[in-house]
């Protein structure tokens, strides 16, 4: 299956790329993507662990089971204000 992978704030800014299409195997997690994400962009592992991810405009956790067509938004922490 395929799933749409859109990278959000400093996660684009350190893959320099907005989004990527990945092939995963049916019945895969988030955190399958998550590992496979890892894998492919080493730059992740750095901060891996804080990141968030909504499916389909919903956030939801590691063990949710993604679907073929699925927009996952990965979203890191966002600090800031006062």
């Amino acid at each position: 299956m395929r799933v749409r992978v859109r990278f959000f704030a400093s996660v684009r800014e350190r893959l320099r790329r907005s989004e990527d299409e990945i092939e995963l195997a049916r019945g895969a997690t988030v955190a399958d993507l998550l590992r496979d994400l890892r894998r492919a962009h080493p730059a992740l592992s750095e901060v891996a662990e804080s990141l968030r991810f909504a499916v389909n405009q919903e956030y939801v956790d590691g063990d949710h089971c993604l679907a073929d067509g699925d927009e996952v938004a990965v979203i890191p922490p966002v600090s800031g204000g006062a």
